[in-house]
This record gives structure tokens, sequence and C-alpha cells, in this order.
């Protein structure tokens, strides 16, 4: 009777660590997939610069609640938000540490798009 306890047992873990294996390479192989969906939609610049910083620009645009990127407008969000969560009026330093880094990736965008404009307007006159 314990010999097929045993047994049972045996194959029950079998089946459940088969099944494990099988659902995380099927998340790897989703995972992989999406990033290399997010990498062909930005420009190589823009997606190293998400790699750097940590955060995509969709992202850091949604922190900011900005849909474009204008300079104003990003700055006025980025002090209203760093204001409201700043540790001393009871916000949070998680928070405004995403708020840094949400600006600091739109800042890093702005600065590739003139980079662009500029080899743009550049190669025109040439």
């Amino acid at each position: 009777m314990a010999k097929y306890l045993a047994q049972i047992i045996l194959v029950g873990a079998q089946v459940v660590g088969r099944a494990f294996m099988r659902a995380l390479r099927q998340e790897f192989a989703a995972s992989r997939a999406a990033a290399d969906a997010r990498g062909r939609s930005e420009r190589p610049q823009s997606a190293a610069a998400s790699r750097i910083i940590g955060i995509s620009l969709q992202e850091a645009q949604q922190i900011l609640n900005v849909s474009n990127l204008n300079p104003e407008e990003i700055q006025k969000n980025y002090d209203h938000l760093f204001k409201v969560n700043d540790k001393s009026v009871g916000g949070s330093f998680y928070l405004q540490s995403k708020v840094v880094r949400a600006k600091e990736r739109l800042d890093e965008e702005l600065r590739i798009q003139a980079k662009d404009e500029k080899a743009k307007s550049w190669k025109a006159e040439t």
C-alpha cells in the first residue's frame, strides 16, 4: 500500500513539475515577444534611453499625464506632482522618485528629438 502511495505522489509531482515548466517557458516567450515588440516600436536611441533610465516613454507620459512632448506642460505637471508627493507633506518618496524618473525620460526624449531635427536640417542644407 505504501508503495502505491509513493508512486501516486511521484507521478503527481512529475505532472505538476512539467506543467510548471511549460507555463514558465510560455511566460518567457511572451515576455521576450513583448520586449521585441517594444524595441521595434521605438527608435534605437529612444529604446536605449528606455533601458538606461528604466522607464518607457509611454509610462513616463502616463506618470506625468502628458499626451505630447511639450516642455512647458511637462515641467508644470512635474512641479505639481513633485510637490504633492513630497515626504514632508505626507507624500510618498517612491511616487516622487517615479515622477523624477519620468521627467528624466521625457527630457531625454526631447533631447533625442532635438538632435534628430538638427541632423535633418543639416542634411537638408547640404
